[in-house]
């Protein structure tokens, strides 16, 4: 069965892959606005996994409204959770297998069990969260073994996820400052290759 795992070239996103492979046929795929280029750091990091990749152009509206709430509300949760869950319909209009990498205790982006029922009605697909049972410590103990991984500042660490263009769309609409406002400091993982 063919299955779509949104991919950031993140650790998460590539370990929920590594477990995936066994059942499914993964295609790792980026949803960006064609703001920026960095979604081709996912695809580099598909490659280095040995994955298919695809990459989705989501309308930027979606990222326009997300970062009006964004702004709005002075962080970034809402916005990134309408992001995914709109990155989510679009890899449900094309995969039977609809998967991500959102771990037990994310805060963002996460998937209620009402939007995955409602996602797997709408679109007649399956969603699956092969890390949703999965703390952060237990991840990195497994991403540690199986992984090589970079890390660093969010702006030095680019990868293909939501933030990095969100950022970019904050910095054309706005200014820097916003971006400051808005993202609080954190390490971000890029994924280079298998352990």
């Amino acid at each position: 069965m063919e299955c779509g795992l949104l991919f950031s070239g993140g650790k998460d996103s590539a370990l929920a892959a590594l477990l995936l492979d066994e059942f499914y046929d993964v295609t790792l795929v980026t949803a960006h606005f064609g703001v920026t280029d960095d979604w081709q750091h996912a695809e580099e990091a598909a490659e280095a996994l040995g994955f298919a990749f695809e990459e989705i152009e989501l309308d930027t509206d979606v990222a326009d409204t997300a970062v009006e709430r964004m702004r709005d509300d002075g962080f970034p949760r809402s916005g990134i959770q309408q992001v995914h869950e709109a990155a989510l319909e679009a890899v449900a209009a094309k995969y039977e297998i609809v998967a991500d990498g959102t771990r037990r205790d994310d805060r963002v982006p996460t998937v209620s069990r009402a939007v995955a029922q409602s996602l797997e009605d709408r679109h007649d697909v399956d969603y699956v969260a092969p890390l949703s049972g999965f703390g952060r410590n237990a991840v990195d103990d497994l991403v540690e073994t199986h992984l090589v991984v970079e890390s660093g500042p969010s702006e030095e660490v680019p990868k293909g996820d939501y933030e990095t263009e969100l950022r970019a769309r904050i910095r054309e609409r706005w200014n820097e400052a916003i971006i400051s406002e808005v993202f609080p400091d954190h390490e971000q993982t890029r994924v280079v290759g298998r352990a």
